[in-house]
């Protein structure tokens, strides 16, 4: 729970005068070397992915389920969920392309650090990460009759949420990157990131619950 709260800090922009558009702008240039609030989110990034990896990593082994099918791979898609926001809080990006002409300019003439390149593919792997994590965790609650009641109820619906904002969030960067606007880039992204945070919380609760039960 606390690596999801840490994950969804982006939503304290409503009150930050950061100078980018929640419509337009990645969540990731919130944290760009060249923004005023850079370091305090690249911080709360990377406490959030060290914590969901902790936790990733430790429930399998508190709850007796290491190697156990679905289970393992699902807990491990979350450890590279985890690994990645790490990853991605360590390689920022060094301006904001969606709010920056320069700077979108210098990216497509090559011109920005390789951390830009980098920083894509921790990201891709972030999602990628979260989207098994969902996936099959939420598989697994709907399989154990009664141990997850609240992940079997709601995680199919979150698991649709997420694949739905991941399709608009793709379908806008081919947008943006094709000089076609943003498609609402910034909104997709936002939801994005809110339902991994929300299947965050319903997962730790569900776990939380049971270990009480036990």
């Amino acid at each position: 729970m606390a690596g999801a709260l840490a994950y969804s800090t982006w939503s304290v922009e409503v009150f930050l005068p950061t100078g980018l558009s929640p419509r337009t702008a990645y969540v990731s240039e919130l944290a760009a070397e060249d923004q005023p609030y850079g370091t305090f989110f690249r911080t709360v990034d990377l406490l959030a992915g060290l914590l969901v990896l902790a936790g990733a990593v430790w429930a399998p082994v508190a709850r007796g389920t290491r190697g156990a099918g679905l289970s393992a791979v699902g807990w491990a898609g979350l450890a590279l969920f985890g690994a990645a926001t790490v990853a991605d809080s360590r390689l920022p990006l060094s301006c904001a392309a969606t709010a920056d002409p320069d700077c979108l300019a210098r990216e497509q003439a090559g011109g920005v650090p390789w951390t830009h390149s980098a920083h894509a593919v921790s990201s891709g792997l972030a999602v990628t990460g979260a989207l098994v994590g969902m996936v099959l965790l939420t598989a697994v609650a709907r399989r154990r009759a009664g141990a997850w009641p609240a992940l079997a109820r709601t995680g199919p619906v979150l698991v649709v949420l997420e694949l739905a904002a991941t399709c608009w969030v793709l379908a806008s960067i081919a947008a943006f990157e094709a000089g076609r606007g943003t498609w609402g880039l910034g909104i997709g992204q936002r939801l994005q990131v809110l339902v991994i945070a929300v299947w965050l919380v319903v997962l730790a609760w569900s776990a939380a619950t049971e270990a009480r039960r036990e």
